[in-house]
């Protein structure tokens, strides 16, 4: 009855976070019940996910320090580049050390979280043309509609609605008014069910998807990499699945393992997620 619980709770606006975490909830006692993997009740196209690593703000040298140390420890080769700074050079000069560190060995893509101006957006992007980079993520605010149209029609790569399209209707709303033409999905905020119509929403319009990441503990990167994995098109492009390895402590009984570059779903029944219950005793904020 996952459609009547929806109801009820949309009878409330707002809280995108919370209703996601009663769906995939949901999602996981049907999977228990039925024996089967949340991944296959899904689609059951995959059971792994390529990985890609967030590079946060710091020099270049930095950066590519970090980048190295990913790579090498856990065959990361995907890295999503947050750029938005002023001036935007700075940023440049950061994602041209990256591809001359590395080379043709690792995709690059960025995200600026709405920090430029469509005019500074378009400058950096003819800046960074000559390094191959493969997406383009909120670089200037969407309330800024005609600028960034304007820019998106100017984008040779194509330009990710991430914060501007949290569910379907605003997803519609983006493409059809030209200021996207690729979506972000983070089953964080639109859980099983809604990232489901975000995605076939997305596949009908024919643009690309991606999972990204709400900077997530490790119980948020299993449901991302469960519904990734479950599609053909969010199994394309690496998800943003390693924003748990920047926290100390996190509650599963099992820490998850990311290996050659890739994130498996948990074997079993559901969701695969067993609590440590002395981490949960610790943490936990109701009692």
């Amino acid at each position: 009855r996952r459609e009547a619980v929806h109801a009820k709770l949309n009878r409330t606006v707002g809280n995108p976070t919370a209703k996601a975490a009663v769906d995939m909830a949901l999602w996981d006692i049907v999977g228990q019940a039925a024996g089967l993997p949340v991944t296959e009740l899904l689609g059951g196209y995959g059971e792994f996910m390529a990985v890609s690593h967030m590079l946060g703000f710091a020099p270049p040298a930095e950066r590519v320090e970090e980048a190295r140390r990913v790579r090498d420890t856990y065959g990361i080769t995907t890295f999503k580049v947050k750029v938005g700074r002023r001036p935007y050079r700075l940023d440049v000069e950061v994602c041209r050390a990256l591809r001359e560190a590395f080379g043709d060995g690792v995709e690059l893509y960025v995200d600026g979280n709405r920090g430029w101006s469509a005019s500074e957006s378009a400058r950096a992007l003819r800046a960074m043309d000559d390094l191959d980079l493969t997406l383009a993520e909120e670089l200037c605010p969407a309330d800024d509609v005609l600028g960034r149209r304007w820019l998106v029609e100017r984008c040779p790569v194509p330009f990710v609605a991430d914060e501007s399209a949290t569910r379907p209707g605003e997803v519609t709303r983006e493409l059809l008014g030209g200021s996207a033409t690729a979506i972000s999905i983070k089953t964080a905020r639109t859980g099983f069910s809604h990232s489901q119509r975000v995605l076939f929403e997305s596949e009908g319009l024919g643009v690309e998807v991606m999972m990204g990441n709400q900077i997530d503990g490790q119980i948020g990167s299993l449901c991302s990499v469960a519904f990734g994995a479950a599609f053909e098109a969010t199994s394309r492009r690496a998800g943003e699945l390693s924003n748990y390895l920047d926290m100390t402590d996190d509650l599963l009984a099992e820490p998850l393992q990311i290996r050659d570059g890739t994130l498996r779903v948990r074997e079993g029944a559901g969701l695969g997620i067993e609590l440590d219950p002395e981490k949960l005793t610790r943490y936990r904020q109701d009692s």
